[in-house]
């Protein structure tokens, strides 16, 4: 059953809750968050995830983009790189997804578009086939080419997609922020289970506020 746990009236409280319980662990190779060696990737925010009349739609999604927008105007003032990915899974190369989902999100979908809430340029866009952004895109030679060290996540669906994507940018090397308040998903639990599992040995898990507030 899906959920609105995030609402306007309720994204800030429930927020600070859950960054109280998956804070920076306390581990002395972990490093502060640096702007200027960070890129801001944000992930799926499309129509068919946030338009109330598509069978995805994530109900707590709408809440996320004025937290997302406050991200990427720290982001664009610093200039460093705002990033948003697309998906995209062709029907001629599903992989699993085919097995998955009743539906694929092809490139031509109708409601494959980014939200119009969403301020990314054209070349600002990543189009991914599958939950890893990395996987057969052009993101890790674009972050590479930027010098970035730092990727903070931010995006829907919080337990799919984004978590693949932190996990795997882990394993790249990336130093990993997980945005505990510009991420969504179906259900609460769905969302606290991922700050779980990345908070033990994945990302540290945050407020685009506590991030802010940090960087150097």
């Amino acid at each position: 059953m899906k959920e609105a746990y995030f609402q306007p009236g309720t994204i800030g409280p429930l927020s600070a809750h859950w960054l109280e319980k998956y804070a920076r662990p306390r581990k002395a190779g972990l490093q502060p968050f640096r702007l200027q060696q960070a890129a801001l990737l944000i992930l799926d925010m499309q129509d068919y995830f946030l338009d109330p009349g598509s069978h995805a739609y994530v109900p707590s999604g709408p809440a996320i983009l004025p937290v997302l927008g406050r991200a990427i105007h720290a982001f664009r003032s610093a200039e460093r790189p705002v990033l948003a990915t697309r998906h995209a899974t062709s029907e001629k190369q599903p992989g699993r997804m085919g097995s998955w989902w009743s539906e694929l999100l092809t490139p031509d979908h109708p409601q494959g578009g980014l939200h119009p809430g969403l301020d990314i340029e054209p070349d600002e866009i990543i189009l991914k086939p599958q939950y890893d952004a990395f996987y057969q895109s052009r993101l890790e030679s674009t972050l590479a080419a930027a010098g970035v060290e730092q990727l903070v996540i931010g995006g829907v669906m919080a337990h799919l997609c984004c978590e693949t994507t932190a996990r795997s940018a882990f394993v790249r090397g990336y130093e990993v922020f997980f945005l505990i308040d510009g991420t969504a998903t179906y259900q609460a639990d769905f969302h606290t289970g991922t700050l779980r599992n990345l908070a033990h040995g994945f990302a540290v898990c945050t407020t685009v506020e506590q991030l802010l507030g940090e960087s150097a």
